[in-house]
Formats: structure tokens, sequence, C-alpha cells
């Protein structure tokens, strides 16, 4: 009933209640107040239940970071219909492989990507806007101005679906977690309170919002709590430093591969960042020697370790501010709302120290992938989420991520973990980034194989990186093959895409 209602788009009522005046969004010259931004939400709510969208309806959302992109969010959440957050560096068919499997009947696009929807779209979505102009598509900006702005009368359940996250896909078609408020809403507590949040940050937003760790983690917390949030189009090192600048930001998510970029960048040492307070990686694993020259270029921000995945919205552990140089490489602890443990293949739990696959419990979880029971009841065997990770847990409950299940290499009857080697190579000072894979091969079954991006100015040979890593590594795990590479390929989120490195050699 709408008088316990705890959905999503009843977040953004609340703070324009509390908040009214209060600067909600900033988008290049576009300054919006919390009142503005919740008016803007109900027009384009209203304007979407005129041509149809209403309840469960799928929505998709393909698009880069923009203004408009969170007034959509907001305004399918308030008519309860699902939205679909895609991938914008996709392509048709794989567009249109999210649209079919979603049973998706509208679509929000930019202008910039309109050519690669109308492919994808078919004619099964029938209600189409665009951010911009599109020949066939309704400007966005026509929504917003819709006449009526109030508020849209949908009742929506705790555990309604109100999101279809698309897990990346970097191995194969990918797989939609359906989250509803319950969900999203109790990971959202546990962001807050384990992450230090409060209505006071200045937030700058640069990484993809169709992604759930941007989006989830950071963006919609921040309207949960009132704070100030920056929206840029893109992890443009340059653009992410002068933000930070500009608008005094106090907070920053960015996975390592962009933290890594911005340390890089001639502009590090330019900016004023003293007012940065809060730092965050996820996404991906987060190597020590970088771990260690963000403490020391950044020495007032309190860094936080979000570790988690799409399915479980997507927070699971968190480690500290106070536990980033004396607990390095772990994941944390187990966050407010999630258990955790480690599991042997039989599902139970194995000793502190053993390596096993990393199980979750949580209102956090999704309900389930949509539309694939099956495995949906491979994902919750045994009353546990599982996450596809291997882990070890120390007798303290600190968590280590040892390696996704996929990637760990099985070279001469050896289980590699490619994580180990990576940390390692990150310790020679001439390497900037580095990915380490499996490669067939006749005598080991599967070569221990790295790709190797160098910092800036510096030289560095295949010889010269086995001899430095043979004392520091076994020898069953020291590469048999260095390749150098000018940049790694990685998805919009900044995960590396080991595949694309698989193929390439």
């Amino acid at each position: 009933m709408t008088s316990r209602q705890h959905a999503i788009g009843d977040l953004l009522r609340r703070s324009a209640a509390r908040f009214p005046g209060k600067t909600a969004i900033v988008f290049g010259d576009l300054r919006q107040s919390y009142a503005d931004l919740d008016r803007a939400v109900n027009r384009t709510a209203n304007a979407l239940a005129a041509r149809g969208v209403g309840k469960g309806d799928r929505f998709a959302l393909f698009s880069h970071n923009h203004h408009a992109f969170v007034v959509a969010y907001f305004a399918l959440a308030r008519l309860g219909a699902i939205s679909v957050p895609i991938n914008f560096m996709l392509g048709p068919d794989e567009v249109a492989y999210i649209l079919e499997h979603s049973g998706a009947t509208g679509m929000l696009v930019e202008e910039a990507l309109a050519p690669v929807a109308a492919r994808a779209a078919g004619d099964s979505v029938t209600v189409r806007g665009v951010i911009g102009r599109a020949g066939g598509w309704e400007p966005f900006e026509e929504w917003m101005a819709h006449g009526d702005d109030a508020e849209p009368a949908a009742e929506i359940g705790d555990d309604d679906p109100i999101q279809l996250m698309y897990t990346s896909g970097t191995e194969s078609r990918p797989k939609g977690a359906a989250l509803s408020s319950r969900s999203l809403i109790a990971q959202y507590v546990t962001c807050v309170i384990d992450g230090e949040m409060s209505a006071g940050d200045v937030e700058v937003h640069a990484l993809p919002l169709y992604h759930c760790a941007q989006l989830h983690c950071f963006l919609t917390p921040g309207v949960y709590l009132g704070a100030t949030n920056i929206v840029l189009p893109g992890a443009d090192p340059a653009a992410i430093l002068a933000a930070i600048e500009t608008e005094r930001a106090t907070k920053l998510f960015c996975p390592p591969t962009v933290w890594i970029a911005l340390l890089r960048h001639p502009d590090f040492d330019r900016r004023d960042l003293s007012s940065l307070r809060k730092g965050y990686y996820g996404a991906s694993i987060m190597p020590v020697e970088v771990l260690k020259e963000i403490a020391a270029r950044l020495p007032g921000v309190r860094l936080f370790n979000f570790y988690g995945q799409t399915e479980m919205a997507p927070v699971a552990t968190i480690l500290g501010p106070d536990e980033q140089l004396t607990r390095l490489g772990s994941a944390g602890r187990p966050a407010l709302n999630v258990e955790t443990r480690i599991v042997g293949d039989d599902g139970e739990p194995v000793p502190p120290g053993v390596v096993g696959e990393i199980v979750h419990r949580s209102p956090h979880a999704m309900l389930g992938y949509w539309n694939d029971p099956d495995k949906t009841a491979e994902a919750f065997r045994g009353g546990w989420f599982h996450s596809g990770d291997l882990g070890v847990m120390d007798a303290d409950g600190y968590l280590s991520v040892v390696d996704r299940k996929k990637d760990m290499i099985k070279s001469g009857g050896e289980n590699v973990a490619s994580r180990e080697v990576e940390e390692a190579i990150y310790q020679h000072p001439a390497v900037a980034e580095a990915a380490v894979f499996g490669m067939p091969d006749e005598r080991w079954i599967e070569a221990v194989t790295a790709a190797v991006v160098l910092r800036d100015g510096a030289s560095l040979t295949s010889a010269e990186l086995v001899t430095f890593l043979r004392e520091r590594l076994a020898p069953f795990k020291t590469p048999k093959r260095v390749e150098f590479v000018a940049a790694l390929p990685k998805n919009a989120s900044g995960k590396v895409l080991k595949r694309e490195l698989r193929e390439a050699f």
C-alpha cells in the first residue's frame, strides 16, 4: 500500500521536500535544484504514461552520462516501469539481443547512438525518445516539457522488479539481473553507512551510469541523501580533475584503471584537489603499488574498496580507509547488510586460509536472472548467492579475492591466479598497466601470458621483465610470454577484457 511505500521513485521526492533549493545535479552549464529535478521527473513520467508506458513495462536507456539519463531513470521508477540501462559501447546486434531478451517496448537514446539504436530496435520498440534530434525519434525535451508536473499514482511493492541490469558480458551473452527497490535500498543503506556518505557530499560521477557501480553505489545514494552530484559525460582524466577543482568536490569513485590514468595525467599535480575527502575504488582489483601511490599523493583522502557484482546491487564487502595499508590487497569484510562465506565445490564452508568460491546472503541480492529460471536456481543453490569468484578469508573475517573462476590459469597441472602475477608485474617501475591470462600451449596446457603497458618514456624488454619476476614468483607462475601493448582493452566500466587479449594473441 502506498502509505508504506519505499521505492526508488520515492527517494527523490523526499530529498526534494528536505532540500528543495539545494543543487541536486550539475551537468555542463545546467545546475538543477532538487525541487526542479523532482518536477522534471514528474513531467517526464506523465509524458511516458501518456505514451502507454506503465508498471512492469521494460524501457531501455542507451546513452552516455547525461542529465536526461538521470531524469528518465527516476521517471521510470515513479511509474513502476523497469529501466534497462544498456552499455553504449555495444553494437546493433548486441543491443538487439538485450532489447529482445528484456522485452523492451520503449527506448531513450542519445543522438550519436540513434543509428545503432534504430538498427537494433525493430518493430517492438514503440516509444522512442532521443536526447537531441534524430529522425523517427521524439525529442526528450518534449517529454520534460509535459504540462502535468503532478506525481503520477503508482503502487510499487518492495520486491517488484524496478530495473534489469545486464551483466557486462565479457565472456558470453549478458544476463539480466532483476533488481527490486528492496534490493537497491538495502544496498544504498550499506553504502551510506559503511561508505561514510552524507548530504554534504559533492561528488563527481564520471563512470557510466548504465553500470551498477556508479548508478547504485554513488549517484542514487547521493540523491537519497540530498547530496550534490556533478555528472560528467565520461571518464576523461582532465575533465575529472578539473571538476574536482572547480566544484570543490569531496568525493570520487573510479575503478583502478581510471585512478591510474588520473595519477599519470600531468594535471594531477597542477589542479587543486584539496577538497577531496573520500575516494572509492572497485569493479576490478586495485594493484597494491597503485594503492600505495594514491595514499602518498592524496594523503587527505579516506579510501574505500567496494567489492561486489551486479547481482548484489552491487556491494558485498568493504575495506575501510583505516585498513587500506594494513590489509593490502584485501576486499574487506562483509558489508552492513551482507553475510559472506567461502565454500568448497560441495557448497560447505571451508576453514580460514583455504581457497573456495565466494558466496553471499543478503537483501541486496537480485530477484533472479530475467527469463532464466535455470541460471537463477544455479546461482542461488544451497540458499546462498554464488558469485563465481574465488577467494580466501582469514581468521579475522577479511576477504581476499583470488581470481574469477574463469580467469584461473591451469599451467602444467598447477593453478596460477592471474591477480598474483599482475601484482608482481606492477612492482616494476616501468609498468603502467598489466593483464595476465592463459593461452593454449602444447606443453603447459595453458601458458601464463602477460600484456603490459609501459609508462610514458619507459623502456623494458620481455627478458628484463621475466628476470625481474623470477625473483618474485615461482617458476610455474612466471609468464612464458610477454606482449607490450599501447593500451589494454576495457569496457566502459574500466574492466579489462581478457577475452579480447586472448583473441588478439
